[in-house]
């Protein structure tokens, strides 16, 4: 993972190639701040200490005392290390999740010693323990807990009432090959989509297009909800259902506008966890669950209190994630899946928030 690590506030750089050892003070408290740049997610322990939470995307959280971190790819985690054990070698250590059955992975566990200053004889660091490779209970205890600080120096702004409400599936989807071409999948290749729609990158850019007003480059008729709807997390689902439309539409939104975001992740050829990721603003995660989402009985569990404030979120494999934001960044935002493979086969779309009435927006 190589993640960024801040002591006092100093940045530590840690190379490849090299076991790196961070020199802690007995009684000291250390920041590290966590930053996923695997194409996986990632689960990191530092044995036999806990961390405290207390950021996430850089939005505080309330200190959440953990054994584990599960980071999602492109995600930062802020936690504080308590160095508070006996003076001895103790080895920080991450490991790639990995949900889909039958694809390879790596599965080397990376360390890092955090090794206490001082005289003494180090022991041999005892080894790590990490959930399971595949372990998404695990993912979701952790990534479940988080709240956002929310108080009165640090307020939060959750969207009470939304003008808008999406449910997106996230699907692993396939395309024929011209002439049966490929040997594998059934003379299909790997394609990914949004409410079945594999995205299709324009050779003009959609913010260039929609400022000028150039035609023909983005339809403005995304779905707002799947167009096909079926038992999205059953065991088995129907051949048919495994090839998407290409396309470049966007969903187009006023300023200031409220959204609620349900992504809903289905098994259609790979059963899988999403981590989704949505640039020009952050959303506050107010829901998950796993099976299929019910909009009658889910957002009656709701938390609209002190949900997270993220920019990322992993849509848990056989299950789904509800966020909420307010649109006040006009432009275009780009939403996709951080697993770099799956952004390539078009599990992506955008969003087209109109500008405001004032100068500023």
């Amino acid at each position: 993972m190589a993640p960024t690590m801040y002591q006092n506030q100093i940045q530590l750089e840690v190379c490849d190639g090299d076991t790196f050892k961070l020199a802690v003070d007995h009684g000291k408290t250390y920041l590290l701040r966590l930053i996923d740049v695997a194409m996986q997610d990632i689960l990191f322990v530092i044995v036999n200490h806990q961390v405290m939470v207390v950021s996430t995307d850089a939005s505080y959280t309330k200190p959440l005392m953990v054994d584990y971190i599960s980071i999602a790819p492109g995600q930062t985690i802020d936690v504080l290390l308590e160095a508070n054990q006996p003076k001895d070698h103790y080895y920080m250590a991450a490991k790639v999740y990995s949900s889909t059955a039958g694809v390879t992975y790596d599965n080397t566990t990376t360390t890092v010693l955090n090794q206490y200053k001082g005289r003494y004889t180090p022991s041999s660091p005892p080894l790590p323990y990490l959930p399971y490779y595949n372990d998404t209970a695990a993912l979701v205890n952790f990534t479940g807990r988080l709240r956002s600080l929310a108080r009165g120096d640090h307020p939060i702004s959750v969207p009470q009432n939304v003008t808008h409400k999406f449910l997106f599936t996230v699907s692993v989807n396939t395309f024929p090959c011209a002439n049966d071409s490929s040997a594998r999948l059934n003379g299909s290749r790997l394609a990914a989509s949004v409410n079945n729609i594999s995205f299709v990158s324009p050779s003009i850019d959609i913010l260039q297009a929609y400022y000028y007003r150039i035609k023909g480059v983005y339809g403005n008729r995304f779905p707002s909800e799947p167009p096909l709807k079926f038992n999205y997390t059953a065991d088995y689902l129907p051949l048919a259902l495994e090839t998407p439309q290409n396309g470049t539409e966007v969903k187009v939104i006023e300023y200031n506008s409220t959204v609620e975001m349900v992504l809903q992740g289905t098994n259609v050829v790979a059963r899988t966890d999403h981590p989704m990721h949505l640039h020009g603003t952050s959303f506050y995660v107010v829901g998950w669950g796993f099976g299929n989402f019910d909009k009658k009985r889910d957002p009656k569990n709701y938390n609209l209190v002190d949900p997270p404030l993220q920019n990322t979120i992993a849509v848990p494999k056989n299950g789904w994630a509800a966020v909420r934001f307010q649109a006040f960044n006009p432009g275009v935002s780009f939403m996709h899946c951080h697993l770099e493979r799956q952004l390539s086969w078009g599990i992506e779309m955008a969003f087209i928030v109109k500008n405001g009435p004032t100068p500023d927006s």
